[in-house]
């Protein structure tokens, strides 16, 4: 018998968002019995989102709604779904070993990699406070509720521009606060931002606090701070989208996989393979460019399939001999 705690799978899922959930289905619809384990955020970045609507075939519908939705989904596909936290990957040898949170020690035949993204934050309580109600970090997911309105995006670089010129699509004004006197973003893009008539700019300013009502919550502007003298000024806002970057949750690979620039994990053209045969990569952990729920998913499909050829090719599509005995789990 396995020891407790111990199993082996064909396929591991590692995260929860629209990547790995997607996976999920796909595999399980191949009778690859996939296990998911959901990580530190069951359903990732969408379980902070209010008011999605641009999840195809959903007018409109809550982020964590949606998460259910395809957490029940790959269940009923028959996907091993569990709420546990991979502390420890190694990927230098096959099966492939997963260490848990729990104690659990997973052995694989293949893995998915859907650890997703995690936007980079100010870390003030008030902002905290305010994800959701007029707090955002993704200008293509919420700037339609700023239609005729006024909001503040805060960075300097690529994706601050990315997003301020984005938002003029629908608020009346924005402003982009830096905390220096020049912007980091490429130079046709800060053409394209100081061109734009509905776009200002305050230099050398940071954001101390987000300013808003307690009932209902929401934003009414943020407090800022020269970065040259001290001085407080305030700036009304009914919204303020924070775009410092993002830190892909790459951790468990980063000394295993090669990384692009900025810790994504790089995948061969067209699919989800990665250096490591049998190690697929899906959503917003290779994605630095779309960054988009249903992007992530269609990812999370490709992962699935990759990964579905791969153990066909090792003559490991449906179980039987060349499952490893265990013995051979027992030892990785």
């Amino acid at each position: 018998m396995t020891e407790p705690n111990r199993h082996h799978v064909r396929v591991l899922i590692i995260g929860s968002g629209p990547a790995g959930y997607t996976a999920a289905i796909y595999a399980a619809r191949a009778m690859l019995q996939p296990l998911l384990i959901q990580g530190m955020q069951p359903g990732g970045q969408l379980t902070i989102t209010t008011d999605v609507e641009n999840w195809p075939g959903d007018t409109e519908v809550q982020g964590p709604a949606l998460m259910q939705r395809m957490e029940d989904h790959a269940r009923a596909m028959g996907a091993e779904v569990v709420t546990d936290t991979v502390t420890r990957l190694d990927l230098q040898r096959r099966p492939f070993v997963a260490e848990c949170d729990s104690g659990a020690r997973i052995t694989a035949d293949a893995v998915i990699l859907a650890t997703g993204a995690q936007a980079r934050w100010l870390e003030l309580p008030s902002e905290d406070k305010y994800k959701g109600f007029g707090v955002s970090a993704c200008a293509t997911c919420d700037g339609f509720f700023y239609r005729g309105k006024e909001v503040i995006v805060v960075g300097g670089g690529n994706t601050a521009v990315e997003e301020a010129l984005f938002l003029t699509n629908f608020a009346s004004k924005v402003t982009l606060v830096h905390r220096r006197d020049s912007l980091r973003a490429e130079r046709i893009m800060q053409d394209r931002l100081f061109k734009n008539p509905k776009i200002d700019v305050v230099w050398n300013h940071q954001v101390d606090e987000i300013l808003g009502t307690e009932g209902p919550l929401s934003v009414t502007g943020a407090r800022l701070r020269s970065t040259l003298d001290g001085s407080i000024t305030d700036l009304p806002a009914d919204g303020v989208f924070i775009a410092i970057g993002h830190s892909p949750s790459s951790e468990l690979v980063r000394d295993q996989l090669p990384l692009r620039r900025g810790g994504y994990v790089e995948v061969e053209k067209g699919s989800a393979r990665t250096a490591i045969p049998g190690v697929f990569a899906a959503g917003d952990l290779t994605d630095d460019v779309y960054r988009q729920a249903v992007t992530s998913a269609g990812m999370g499909c490709m992962a699935a399939l990759d990964a579905e050829q791969w153990l066909a090719e090792q003559g490991q599509a449906e179980a039987g001999p060349d499952a490893p005995t265990e013995a051979e789990i027992a030892s990785a």
